[in-house]
């Protein structure tokens, strides 16, 4: 049986928390957070990003999430907390739904960076 688009959405978010960006504001620059803008780079070139963040498109994740793959990012750590954020907050959910399944425990999903930036969140 086939799934749309909506169910792998509804799937995503029900697996993987929002959080506040209250709660956000309150976990940056912590040592053990990474903040994670899952849209293509041309968006983040375009509009910039969450302070302190770091860009990896949401078609590499499972690429650079794997310890064992070539292209693993280091910053990347299961035991770490990975908040993602996107333009819409699709993107987001998916890429947090990955993580979990590939051992990610604390993930939680920030949602669309424009209400980040519309709310007064740092950008850079």
């Amino acid at each position: 049986m086939s799934k749309t688009m909506q169910e792998f959405l509804n799937a995503a978010r029900a697996e993987v928390p929002t959080i506040s960006r209250e709660e956000v504001k309150a976990l940056m620059g912590k040592h053990d957070v990474v903040i994670l803008d899952v849209r293509d780079a041309s968006e983040v070139a375009a509009s910039g990003k969450v302070k302190g963040a770091i860009n990896i498109s949401r078609g590499l994740i499972e690429f650079k999430a794997d310890p064992e793959s070539p292209y693993y990012a280091p910053e990347l750590k299961p035991e770490k907390t990975i908040i993602t954020y996107c333009a819409s907050g699709g993107r987001s959910a998916l890429a947090g739904k990955t993580l979990k399944e590939m051992g990610y425990n604390k993930v939680f999903n920030l949602g669309k960076f424009q209400e980040w930036k519309d709310a007064g969140g740092e950008v850079e």
